[in-house]
């Protein structure tokens, strides 16, 4: 540009004015060649930059895979390891847990040996102990059927029956279970039997016995009635009531010694009445009753109110006469005795069934 404007300062002819536009066309080209080349120069170098990254970050990444899989490959190795060691723990505890199993096996047929030792100590034990009971048991039971049968004392064969059931309850034997209700049937049938109104008749047969000796008697030593003054007996007993007199050695009148023998009498009846009902003996007291009722009629005045009293008291107690149903005692003891029987006889069965396998495992 200097140039040009010293030529055109200088008057020298100016070159053609086509010639520049094409240099600077050429600059330009040029220009925009060498941008191209940079760019491509620049691209180049970027994606080789970006290759040479991608192919470090591959490598980094690969280096860290193999880092991964030795350390995999070493974990593996160290289970490999482990389990090898498990298995031959396992196997050890197999040859443990064998051992032990048989160890056990052992020990439960020492077990099993030792409680079939303690149970027949035991059976034999509780034998000598339970026989014993079960002797009471019968003692008690043949006690309270003889006495029921010879003195008819309910009230008595009960007690004894109730010890018999106590007795009972103690013996270990599972069998003699049942027998405690026959023993409570009898038991029962005994507590049935006995009179409601015992006590009520013992009462009054006291109250009785205590009021007869203010009972009249029948005019014993008086004179003959009007009627039979004038019998010739009469007349000879007049004639001679002079010349002979009769008397008792210990001076008693006549009177008196008869009414102390006409209350005897009748408080022998009573208290006969009162042993027979104690006895449980219907007949004897029913008998005792009829007794004492006769004498009040033919020793006693019976138009005297308390006289009276006395045998409508009688005659109601012989009303309400106590029914005793006799009780059947018996089944209870022979029931005990037929078990004691199979009992004895179990153990003798139980010794042949063991020796016949015995005898046939013998050559």
């Amino acid at each position: 540009m200097s140039q040009d404007n010293a030529m055109s300062s200088s008057g020298a002819p100016a070159p053609a004015p086509s010639a520049a536009p094409r240099r600077g066309g050429t600059v330009a080209l040029a220009t925009l060649l060498a941008l191209v080349a940079l760019g491509g120069a620049g691209y180049v170098g970027w994606r080789q930059y970006v290759q040479e990254t991608g192919v470090r970050g591959a490598t980094q990444t690969a280096a860290g895979l193999e880092t991964r899989v030795a350390n995999m490959e070493r974990a593996l190795e160290a289970m490999e390891n482990e389990r090898g060691l498990l298995r031959q723990r396992l196997g050890d505890a197999d040859q443990v847990n064998r051992s032990l199993r048989e160890e056990l096996l052992g020990q439960s047929e020492r077990t099993r040996n030792l409680e079939d030792a303690v149970a027949k100590l035991s059976d034999k034990t509780l034998s000598g102990h339970d026989g014993m009971l079960l002797d009471e048991t019968e003692t008690l039971l043949r006690m309270g059927k003889e006495r029921y049968a010879l003195f008819h004392d309910a009230q008595g064969a009960a007690a004894a029956y109730a010890l018999a059931d106590q007795t009972l309850a103690a013996v270990n034997d599972g069998a003699f279970s049942g027998l405690r209700q026959s023993v409570g049937a009898e038991r029962e049938a005994l507590a049935r039997s006995q009179p409601a109104g015992q006590a009520a008749a013992l009462d009054a047969l006291t109250g009785l016995r205590a009021a007869s000796a203010a009972w009249p008697l029948k005019p014993l030593d008086h004179a003959e009635d009007a009627a039979a003054a004038d019998t010739a007996w009469a007349r000879v007993r007049r004639s001679l009531g002079d010349v002979i007199r009769v008397q008792r050695t210990n001076t008693a009148p006549l009177a008196v010694a008869d009414a102390r023998f006409a209350r005897e009498l009748v408080g022998l009846d009573l208290a006969q009445a009162q042993a027979a009902l104690l006895a449980y003996d219907a007949e004897g007291y029913a008998d005792a009753l009829k007794r004492a009722d006769a004498n009040l009629a033919a020793q006693f005045d019976v138009n005297a109110a308390p006289v009276q009293q006395a045998r409508a008291k009688l005659a109601e107690l012989q009303h309400q006469l106590p029914v005793v149903a006799p009780v059947q005692l018996g089944a209870a003891l022979s029931e005990l005795r037929n078990l004691r029987a199979v009992h004895a006889l179990r153990p003798a069965a139980e010794t042949k069934a063991e020796a016949k396998p015995e005898a046939g495992a013998r050559p």
